[in-house]
């Protein structure tokens, strides 16, 4: 119910149901001396109005999207206000600037559903567990920041003002996630002329794009690339499935490139992935050699089968994957004498253990391997220079930066991925 006795009364809208939502709010609004709102909105109250006949009704109007300095006029004089808002006007709209500037015993607020519940609606998706950020106004970094974390959805309140949807398409290539996110537009929702588009390219966009819409990207159920399309090596991150706990947890393509290359693979033998992840490395070390035999191993609850659907979607099959601790693997003898003497070792995530863990790796080598280590601290490499000098015949220490462009506009910036230290020992 409204309190009658405060100054600024804030009414969300749904603009599905206007002339509805002003009949039913028309006993409060008629008590209102001044009402504002975006245009649209004020120009739809007008033309109830005139459908009603209503001429005798006298107010100041206030257009909230055409005036900076509303804000000082609605202070200036204290007029019983109404002020239209579309959907919630608490969500990434004009309640912020008024609780900013007003005492809260003068604000009243009647929030309707959002444009992105209306989205949400529209496609039958349910979306407690959405994701959204705004870049109206604000930096595309937010846009990195929120989908590096990989949402399942993600609401985008884009900038008109620089390109809208076309910018968030920029951006999501940009991220190289645009084969795991469908991307969808959403124009003027609720009104009679609403448009709903799934963007599949650049050429999709509509060259009428409304200044008012959203975008909102869903994850796909799975790949949508098949593996012979995939280049031979250098695939996209988007294209591997990762762990919903720690989403962005992987080598990243331009480190996998280089990792590949330090590892100068031989046509046939066997490669050991510890602490595989999500198995990057080693499945795209079978694409580049089909006859190796790969042994991944990897301690996270889940990461077999992980793996194996990464594995599917480039088209390859390890020998062997083992979820469990790669010590208990290696002191256990887990790996099939078959596959328990490795020409090549990656070894990544094995944390304060690392030492343990190659003095097992050692152990096990009966002929030329080379071992390989990522690493993205300088106290790690530090340690495990010290332990890795006296055991192997060369030692090879390089360090690694990588930068992603990302469209800004019609500029763009460089995004740093983290610097990789990458140890290469070789041992005859």
């Amino acid at each position: 119910m409204s309190d009658e006795s405060k100054q600024i009364h804030v009414l969300g809208i749904d603009t599905s149901n206007v002339e509805f939502f002003f009949e039913s709010k028309k006993n409060q609004i008629f008590k209102a001396e001044r009402v504002a709102g975006p245009q649209r909105i004020i120009d739809s109250f007008k033309i109830w109005l005139k459908k009603k006949k209503i001429n005798n009704y006298k107010v100041d109007f206030i257009y909230t999207d055409k005036l900076i300095n509303f804000i000082d006029i609605l202070k200036k004089e204290e007029k019983k206000t109404i002020i239209f808002s579309g959907g919630d006007p608490l969500w990434f709209g004009i309640g912020r600037l008024l609780i900013q500037n007003f005492s809260l015993s003068n604000l009243h607020f009647e929030p309707a559903a959002t444009s992105f519940q209306l989205a949400f609606s529209r496609l039958g998706k349910t979306w407690q567990d959405t994701k959204w950020v705004s870049l109206h106004g604000r930096d595309p970094l937010l846009f990195e920041k929120a989908i590096k974390k990989l949402p399942t959805s993600l609401v985008v309140l884009t900038d008109p003002n620089r390109g809208g949807a076309k910018e968030v398409y920029q951006l999501l290539l940009s991220s190289e996630l645009e084969e795991k996110y469908e991307f969808w537009t959403f124009e003027r929702l609720g009104y009679l002329n609403e448009r709903i588009i799934k963007i599949n390219s650049s050429d999709d966009f509509p060259i009428d794009l409304d200044p008012l819409h959203l975008v909102i990207l869903f994850e796909r159920v799975s790949s949508t690339t098949q593996s012979k399309e995939l280049p031979l090596f250098g695939i996209n991150d988007s294209v591997f499935l990762q762990n919903s706990d720690c989403p962005g947890l992987m080598t990243k393509k331009e480190v996998r490139v280089q990792l590949l290359s330090e590892l100068n693979l031989p046509r046939e033998g066997i490669i050991w992935d510890i602490g595989s992840g999500v198995g990057s490395i080693g499945l795209e070390a079978l694409r580049l050699s089909p006859n190796l035999k790969l042994v991944s191993v990897d301690k996270r609850v889940g990461s077999k089968n992980i793996i194996e659907e990464n594995a599917r979607r480039l088209g390859v099959k390890p020998a062997l994957i083992i979820e469990d601790e790669a010590l208990s693997v290696l002191k256990e003898n887990k790996i099939k004498d078959s596959l328990s003497h490795p020409n090549r070792v990656i070894l990544g995530g094995g944390g304060s253990g690392s030492y343990f863990i190659i003095e097992e790796i050692l152990k096990k080598i009966n002929s030329f391997c080379i071992l390989i280590i990522p690493l993205i601290s300088l106290k790690s490499l530090s340690k495990l220079e010290a332990i890795l000098k006296p055991k192997v015949d060369k030692l090879y220490i390089s360090q690694h930066q990588s930068y992603r462009g990302v469209s800004i506009g019609e500029d763009i910036r460089l995004s740093p991925l983290n610097p990789v230290f990458i140890m290469k020992g070789e041992i005859h």
